[in-house]
């Protein structure tokens, strides 16, 4: 009896083994290939649920039938102006055929290395054969903005100017695309979009770039250092020319309020003299003496003719001249001691 129920646990242990050896699951991000000895067995599975195989023969091969990522490594490549560029370029894709992609690539490491060899090699195509501004600009009709600190005749000789484009760069991927596609195909996957992630200058030609750069904002620079310097010796020769014209203005009037004081002193003058005769006589015996004391000082030698003009008030008149200003007694004597006179 304990022999019996034996064979019966071992038999049940052996049912229960070969059901879950047999049932397998798939669910909705997944397909499956069965395999008999490494060969494919019937259709790909590619609905969800619970599925059956032949235990122990048969396994079960899983696919990702998500949209998966390809992202290449930056490479250096030339332009067909010769400039050496630095390319990250990424992808999406899908495995469309699953039983293709099983029999070709295996699994998605596979994949993803011959998505490496065919996107990098139709990049490297693409970009050799268009110039580095139509891998740069986007489309071909969006206008470039210019730079507003140019005059016009800069932007005649085209500085900071960009060349026309034919093409753009989202014909260029639609290019690398469209041949990378008609490749992939054969494995069973679908290339669903690819996109340039970033476009530098290799290190060799990036200085090169920005002294380019560097020179077109110093031309910029020097165009405002000198129209700044042409403005300042502007400014400078307004200044000049409005303090000549103030100074000139200021000495006309001087001169005009002079003349017009001396003609005002010459007239009282004048009525002065027609009022008293004696007047005049004061007047040039007063201005005789003014220019006695700038004339004379201490030490101050004078060598006169008798017939001077200036002489007249030094030397001595007879008493019968009782009218002569020279006999004041103020001022006779006291010059007198100071002067000598020779007469001729």
């Amino acid at each position: 009896m304990k022999l019996v129920w034996g064979i019966l646990a071992v038999v049940a242990a052996a049912a229960v083994v070969t059901a879950f050896a047999a049932a397998y699951t798939v669910n909705e991000v997944e397909q499956a290939i069965i395999t008999q000895f490494g060969k494919p067995v019937g259709a790909p599975v590619t609905t969800a649920g619970l599925k059956f195989k032949l235990p122990f023969v048969q396994v079960v091969n899983r696919i990702d039938r998500r949209v998966l990522e390809w992202d290449g490594n930056p490479s250096d490549m030339p332009t067909k102006d010769k400039l050496y560029i630095s390319v990250d370029l990424f992808a999406r894709w899908k495995i469309t055929e699953p039983l293709q992609y099983f029999l070709r690539l295996r699994d998605e490491r596979s994949a993803q290395s011959r998505l490496d060899d065919i996107l990098g090699s139709e990049t490297r195509n693409a970009v050799a054969k268009h110039e580095l501004i139509e891998i740069i600009r986007t489309t071909k009709g969006r206008t470039p903005l210019r730079d507003s600190l140019l005059t016009d005749d800069e932007l005649a000789q085209d500085i900071g100017a960009l060349l026309p484009i034919q093409k753009g760069r989202a014909l260029v991927e639609q290019e690398i695309f469209a041949a990378a596609a008609e490749k992939v195909r054969v494995f069973g996957i679908s290339l669903l979009d690819i996109r340039f992630k970033r476009i530098n200058y290799n290190e060799s030609v990036r200085p090169k770039i920005y002294d380019r750069m560097v020179s077109e904002r110093r031309q910029i620079a020097e165009r405002f250092l000198s129209e700044g310097n042409g403005e300042a010796a502007r400014i400078r020769g307004n200044r000049v020319r409005d303090l000549n014209k103030v100074q000139s203005e200021a000495y006309r009037a001087v001169e005009e309020i002079r003349g017009v004081a001396d003609a005002s002193a010459a007239d009282i003058y004048a009525r002065a003299y027609n009022i008293d005769p004696r007047a005049a006589e004061f007047y040039e015996f007063t201005r005789t003496m003014q220019a006695y004391k700038d004339m004379i000082s201490g030490g101050t030698t004078l060598v006169l003719s008798t017939e001077s003009d200036l002489f007249k008030f030094l030397k001595g008149v007879g008493p019968e001249d009782s009218n002569a200003p020279n006999q004041h007694p103020a001022f006779s004597p006291a010059i007198s001691s100071k002067v000598g006179a020779s007469e001729e």
